[in-house]
């Protein structure tokens, strides 16, 4: 049996390796994503006040602070029972439409582009940023990271800072916003609006106007039927604050709705030897291994699962947009991996305009800000949608609000399963008995991945009771000559 060793990845958040093992006729037997880092943030948090934890939270990741911030922030509250008023509670959305906006930008010209904008089986040296922005122009170049400060600077003000975020304390936020910081912010998220649909014209001219692309997404080796799962508002729309969290089938029909505190009778965890990452499946199914279709236990958290999970998005432009990519890809709901790229797109305009919307709102510039925490605290859950998928922060404290327990259940992690299958299902249509594998071969099987966008910082939770090391010493061309392992 021969292995084809892809190590390290490229183009995501965190270490990880993908293991492909091939059969003696060259066909492919099986894959491996091994995620060898561990982070462990949950024994981090145990012990500290809660009230420190949306501080202490943002340090799980630089690329997603933010999510963790606002999903500690509602537990926090859920912890002392308490709502935040109606300014807070905008406020924390208006931060988190600008942090999506950021995010959203970052993967699509950073991440995603090279390999449609570049090309999937382009050199190494070319299929980068630097790639992109000399097949877009360096004007375009410059405009996409002066949306992504702009969005930063709103998060900056919001915030305290956009890594380390201060913002959230339980009940409310620390600080206010001026009639001034208002209208910088309105003027802003009008300018997201129109690099928003800029960014989708380029998608039509790049992408769905080449006939090999749309037959890749719809075609290709990348499509997993699974279920979705997504936040949705009390109209079953797309939001990324609040609401309840909608999980749909592989037909489109609602297998569950549940509120953030009752995660657990919907949503079990298990793990495997050979990952840190855990393996969240749907407690009603059970776990069946991984396999897709309907009789799974399998589901999806991504941009494309909470537009599969929704009737629609909640902002009048990405509506129009979220029509148009069902009706191109032939309904809801789509199951094509690559899609997922479309999907994040059309939620980088709703958070354009929800931005826009929040800035125009005559409660944000409010000065009731918090309320009492009057409650002795107890165990509380908050719920997100991050840019990976549905962010769970669930805390347990004792009646002087010390954390005893935390569990987190980011993104990633729910699509951890989706991701093994997704390059699984990959590497088996692209690598042929009797056929070169190519470096162009084994990318286009990494972008099994990167469609999801994955941040393997956040989700490095468990620890399987040992910590493995092995260290291979290699010479200068590369020959291993000796290893150390410590069990």
């Amino acid at each position: 049996m021969k292995r084809i060793t892809i190590d390290p990845i490229t183009r995501l958040e965190g270490h990880g390796k993908i293991e492909i093992f091939l059969k003696d006729d060259g066909d492919v037997d099986n894959v491996y994503f091994q995620v060898p880092e561990l982070r462990g943030f949950e024994k981090f948090c145990e012990g500290r006040p809660v009230e420190e934890l949306s501080q202490i939270v943002t340090k799980i990741c630089g690329v997603c602070p933010g999510c963790h911030h606002m999903a500690s922030g509602k537990a926090a509250d859920a912890v002392y029972g308490v709502e935040p008023p109606p300014t807070a509670r905008k406020l924390r959305e208006l931060f988190y439409m600008a942090h999506f906006i950021h995010s959203h930008i970052a993967h699509f010209y950073v991440l995603a582009a090279p390999d449609f904008v570049v090309g999937p089986t382009a050199s190494k040296a070319e299929r980068n940023i630097l790639g992109v922005i000399e097949k877009v122009g360096v004007d375009i170049g410059t405009e996409v990271m002066k949306q992504r400060r702009t969005a930063q600077e709103i998060q900056t003000l919001l915030g305290g800072h956009q890594t380390h975020c201060v913002m959230n304390i339980p009940g409310g936020v620390r600080k206010g916003l001026s009639e001034e910081e208002r209208a910088d912010i309105e003027k802003k998220a009008k300018g997201f609006i129109e690099f928003s649909k800029f960014t989708l014209q380029i998608f039509d001219n790049i992408v769905l106007a080449n006939k090999d692309y749309v037959d890749l997404i719809l075609h290709g080796p990348y499509s997993l039927i699974l279920h979705s799962m997504g936040l949705v508002d009390e109209n079953n729309k797309v939001n990324f604050y609040d609401g309840k969290v909608r999980i749909v089938d592989t037909k489109g029909n609602e297998h569950c709705k549940y509120a953030p505190e009752d995660y657990r009778e919907f949503v079990a965890e298990r793990v495997e030897p050979w990952s840190y990452l855990k393996f969240p499946y749907l407690k009603k199914i059970g776990w069946k291994g991984f396999l897709d279709g309907q009789d799974s236990g399998v589901y999806h958290a991504t941009p494309l699962s909470r537009l599969n999970a929704a009737d629609g998005m909640a902002t009048p432009l990405a509506q129009v947009e979220y029509e148009r990519m069902y009706e191109t890809l032939g309904g809801k709901p789509v199951h094509a991996t690559m899609a997922m790229h479309w999907a994040r797109l059309i939620e980088l305009l709703y958070s354009a305009e929800r931005c826009l919307e929040l800035a125009q709102d005559p409660d944000i510039t409010g000065k009731e800000l918090r309320v009492p925490l009057d409650n002795i605290p107890t165990e509380g859950v908050g719920i997100v949608e991050a840019q990976r998928g549905t962010l769970t922060h669930h805390y347990w404290t004792d009646k002087k609000g010390i954390v005893t327990k935390v569990n987190i259940i980011v993104g990633t992690t729910n699509n951890n399963a989706a991701i093994c299958m997704s390059l699984k299902k990959a590497a088996q249509g692209l690598i042929k008995k009797g056929e070169e594998v190519t470096e162009g071969i084994l990318n286009m099987i990494e972008m099994a991945f990167r469609a999801y966008d994955p941040c393997f910082s956040c989700a490095t939770h468990h620890l399987p009771g040992e910590m493995p090391l092995i260290v291979n010493l290699r010479d200068s061309k590369g020959e291993i000559i000796q290893t150390i392992k410590r069990k």
